[in-house]
């Protein structure tokens, strides 16, 4: 009976938690497609101006970076949402004598 109540009650806080499968999975589809759409404007514009790679090459590197800070930007959102979360679980839980003694012995270690 006890396992059961832990697992009901570690789902109910797993989904709220940080970031899910799905998210991870928007974050990687949005950061390629951030460096596609810089690939081919890069190459459209060498085509257009006649100036062989480098608008190409400049352009990865720029979706690259800009796809990577919109990734730092949600997985960092997302720790600070999870951090808020847990600071006003514990202080809300009360009397949860299990995870303060928890706490202790990881403290003493």
């Amino acid at each position: 009976m006890s396992d059961s109540g832990r697992e009901s009650s570690r789902g109910s806080t797993r989904g709220s938690r940080g970031l899910s499968g799905g998210e991870f999975a928007g974050i990687g589809l949005q950061f390629a497609a951030v460096i596609l759409v810089f690939t081919f404007l890069g190459a459209w514009l060498d085509r257009r101006l006649g100036s062989s790679p480098w608008f190409l090459i400049l352009s990865v590197f720029v979706g690259a970076a800009g796809g990577f800070l919109s990734m730092y930007r949600k997985v960092t959102a997302a720790q600070r949402r999870d951090a808020e979360q847990r600071g006003s679980g514990s202080s809300g839980s009360g009397g949860s004598g299990g995870s303060a003694a928890g706490n202790d012995l990881s403290n003493k270690r």
